[in-house]
């Protein structure tokens, strides 16, 4: 009961995480400049993400440019883009695959299936969270350092917006969900799972002996 009701944690889990990786690749504000200037009413925020750059103003007007070229991005991008979607597709297989070796769910086969189908899903799930964190780590490292560099107007300066909290959030969560499902599948001795038992095998010296020997006793 105790193990079923880890596992159901663990899904709310990757369920959350899921939801937050893909909410964070969609999102526009991965860096966030806000140029205030002299006058409140001619303040510009600037933001940018994975596919598209948006600026708008106090006064309303609102507008994005799409990101078309893939080699005219920093490599940093270039990195996020994939690695993002990476995450997402890793998730939702890790899921539906740990979805199946969950002990509350009457799929999956036989005890021991459902425990690799557990223990698959889980190695989903945390390649999921790594492939999340790099990019919100990456962008957080890169706006830091941009930010501390003088020789940098403070124009073209940015901070780190509110996908990047986001992706980093879902990626811990995807983690530890699949630490959850990979621990939950272990028994008490891991030998006896990935080894099978050996058979003992008795030699034919031996039972000849013993044939003899028994023959013997009624002569």
């Amino acid at each position: 009961m105790a193990l079923a009701g880890l596992q159901l944690l663990a899904l709310v889990l990757g369920l959350c995480g899921v939801s937050g990786v893909l909410v964070a690749t969609v999102l526009p504000n991965w860096k966030v400049n806000v140029d205030v200037g002299s006058n409140i009413i001619t303040a510009v925020a600037q933001v940018q993400g994975l596919w598209m750059d948006c600026v708008w103003d106090s006064t309303g007007m609102f507008s994005c440019t799409l990101k078309y070229s893939l080699l005219a991005l920093p490599t940093h991008v270039q990195v996020a883009r994939a690695a993002m979607v990476l995450a997402c597709v890793l998730s939702t297989l890790g899921i539906c695959i740990a979805t199946v070796g969950m002990k509350c769910i009457r799929l999956g086969g036989d005890k021991d299936t459902k425990m690799q189908a557990s223990f698959g899903g889980g190695v989903c799930l945390m390649s999921a969270g790594i492939s999340g964190l790099i990019p919100a780590v990456w962008y957080t490292k890169e706006s830091i350092a941009t930010f501390q560099d003088l020789t940098i107007p403070e124009s073209n300066k940015h901070e780190p917006g509110g996908a990047v909290y986001i992706g980093f959030i879902s990626a811990m969560l995807l983690f530890i969900s699949g630490m959850i499902f990979c621990t939950s599948c272990i028994k008490k001795s891991p030998e006896a799972w990935f080894y099978p038992p050996k058979q003992k095998h008795i030699s034919t010296a031996k039972l000849e002996g013993n044939s003899a020997y028994n023959m013997k006793d009624y002569v």
